[in-house]
């Protein structure tokens, strides 16, 4: 295994180039939001996988991550930042289900503090490598449950979930600022759901919450526990 400077020179002068030709995909792909895909274009995606698969890192698809676990694709990455973001300055961000810590890396790049949660804590020290190499100084990465109450005492103005839910995780709308908005996948069942997962915003309201779905997308199930 190389070292973490390695990996971050390994794939030479052409990352640059590979990650401004896969922001160029995710514009024609319908990515509209330009802090976004500026976000994506800073953070080199081929540190956050493994050696092996550095070559295939500006692909728009999936990779296996160990434990099960897969960095998402490109797009699936901007879509959800950008549906959290809704055109706003966000001054704080909760994350859930940090994996390989792409995601918090990305949104890193314009808010002013991630707050990031990870169940397996083989995938917390590799997260955590990955983010100290990028030298972010505004992400804050825990060991816990993102499933459950946080036991914290937080507010923030998006919620990123990046692992397939079939409810609403209830116990973190509560940290979301009025006018907040939780992104995550949602299988819709019921009368007339499909069971298919949906990226899916609910939003605070002053008197409710607002749910609306957008894109069907494939995520590994939101577990609780730790591992």
């Amino acid at each position: 295994m190389g070292t973490l400077g390695e990996k971050m020179s390994g794939i030479g002068m052409t990352s640059a180039r590979t990650r401004a030709r896969m922001v160029e995909r995710l514009r024609e792909q319908g990515i509209r939001d330009e802090v976004v895909l500026s976000a994506i274009n800073a953070v080199p995606r081929h540190i956050f996988v493994d050696e092996a698969l550095a070559i295939r890192a500006y692909e728009d698809t999936p990779l296996p991550i160990g434990s099960g676990q897969t960095i998402s694709q490109p797009w699936v990455v901007a879509r959800m930042t950008e549906l959290a973001r809704n055109g706003r300055d966000l001054e704080r961000v909760l994350e859930v289900g940090t994996g390989c810590g792409y995601q918090a890396a990305v949104l890193a790049q314009f808010a002013g503090e991630v707050y990031t949660v990870e169940r397996i804590a083989a995938l917390v020290a590799k997260a955590r490598r990955n983010l100290l190499a990028l030298k972010l100084k505004n992400v804050r990465l825990k060991h816990g449950d993102g499933s459950a109450d946080l036991g914290e005492d937080l507010v923030v103005d998006a919620i990123v979930v990046t692992a397939g839910a079939t409810h609403v995780p209830t116990a973190l709308l509560k940290y979301l600022k009025p006018g907040g908005r939780m992104v995550l996948p949602l299988t819709s069942h019921g009368e007339h759901g499909d069971g298919v997962q949906r990226l899916t915003v609910i939003e605070a309201g002053p008197t409710a919450y607002r749910e609306q779905a957008f894109d069907a997308v494939r995520f590994v199930p939101l577990l609780s526990g730790l591992a």
